[in-house]
């Protein structure tokens, strides 16, 4: 192992320094791409919210990666009741990853109601109840609340898909 990648171990926190890093690089350059013209009655205009968004990002990555890179590493958390040794309970997390997979296949043919009923219904089953009815039921209500609550608080029509005409 190289000198430089021993200096390096055990300071993962430079993988989220580098993470910020690209993200502030990526909204600098998307708001820069803005095609905008200038507005006498708004002449701070769109650009400017998205640079000091990029300008923080990248400053809180160099922050980062100097602190880490100085010897500070972020505490454990002490709340957390998590066995380490212990492995992951696949038995819960295929079937929940299967839920949101199917959400995404379905909700542009199906619409949102029926593929946000499938994944709401979906999820509380991979994550252990065995109310059928009663969760199908409440999985219905929320994904038509969510439908509707999109539309008329948003504005923002979610497919209807299957149910177009009648939602």
């Amino acid at each position: 192992m190289s000198t430089a990648v021993k200096g390096l171990k055990g300071r993962a926190e430079l993988g989220v320094s580098l993470l910020l890093g690209a993200a502030g690089v990526l909204v600098f350059l998307d708001a820069n791409g803005l095609a905008t013209p200038y507005s006498k009655s708004d002449p701070v205009g769109p650009k400017t919210v998205p640079f000091i968004v990029a300008g923080l990002l990248l400053v809180c990555a160099v922050l980062l990666a100097i602190n880490v890179l100085r010897g500070g590493k972020g505490e454990a958390e002490g709340g957390e009741d998590v066995d380490l040794a212990h492995p992951a309970d696949w038995k819960t997390v295929l079937p929940l990853a299967g839920a949101f997979i199917l959400n995404i296949l379905l909700i542009d043919w199906a619409g949102w109601v029926i593929s946000g009923t499938l994944l709401f219904w979906g999820s509380v089953l991979a994550l252990g109840s065995r109310r059928y009815v009663r969760d199908g039921l409440i999985a219905l209500a929320l994904s038509l609340l969510t439908f509707y609550g999109f539309y008329l608080g948003l504005g923002i029509a979610l497919p209807a898909g299957l149910l177009e005409g009648i939602l």
